[in-house]
């Protein structure tokens, strides 16, 4: 890590806490399910974004374009 003057060594331990924290020996079973079940979540959580980015689509690219207009020459000449 680096050296951040000012910042108190146990901001930048608090990261490690949960590892420390954490039984030597854990006693889980994750049966064949489970990982068909983190799939579903990880391509239904893709599939619900995907969804409401096409629902707002026309108003994300309005905000994009706004973001980059350039002004035009009778604003400049102001």
């Amino acid at each position: 890590m680096k050296f951040v003057p000012g910042r108190p060594d146990r901001v930048r331990l608090l990261p490690v806490l949960p590892l420390l924290l954490a039984p030597s020996v854990v006693y889980a079973y994750l049966d064949p399910g489970t990982g068909s079940y983190v799939l579903q979540l990880l391509l239904g959580t893709v599939l619900g974004g995907l969804f409401a980015l096409g629902l707002f689509w026309r108003r994300v690219i309005a905000f994009i374009r706004h973001l980059f207009k350039r002004k035009s020459s009778d604003d400049s000449s102001r």
